[in-house]
């Protein structure tokens, strides 16, 4: 079991930056990979950003390119995902993921969510 507790989220002006953080708890070591994904009124979730657990690779979608950045600091267990030049559109709940190994196969895990809005 993984557990994840966001944090973060908050109002801010378009242009303005925000920085969302997410620990994980429990079966930290079997975390492959995570990421971020967001829902906006009226839409299916998205994938915002990704990251693996060991190595650098990251992908993230078009929309976010060149404004957002993941990371991560494994001794921490934590990831954050740094939002700059923010836009009205990228308002919606943003939620943390993980995905893990197990015996069984993989699994994923999700944080509760925590708001973003983006005023114009």
């Amino acid at each position: 079991q993984v557990q994840l507790v966001e944090s973060g989220g908050g109002l801010v002006q378009a242009g303005g930056s925000l920085r969302l953080s997410c620990t994980a708890s429990g079966s930290i070591f079997s975390i492959k990979q995570m990421g971020w994904y967001r829902q906006a009124p009226g839409k299916q979730r998205e994938l915002v950003a990704g990251i693996a657990s060991s190595g650098g690779s990251t992908n993230y979608a078009d929309s976010v390119k060149g404004r957002f950045t993941i990371s991560r600091d494994n001794a921490k267990s934590t990831w954050y995902l740094q939002m700059n030049s923010l836009r009205p559109e990228d308002t919606a709940v943003y939620y943390c993921t993980a995905r893990s190994s197990s015996t069984t196969g993989y699994f994923s895990s999700w944080g509760q969510g925590t708001q973003v809005t983006v005023s114009s």
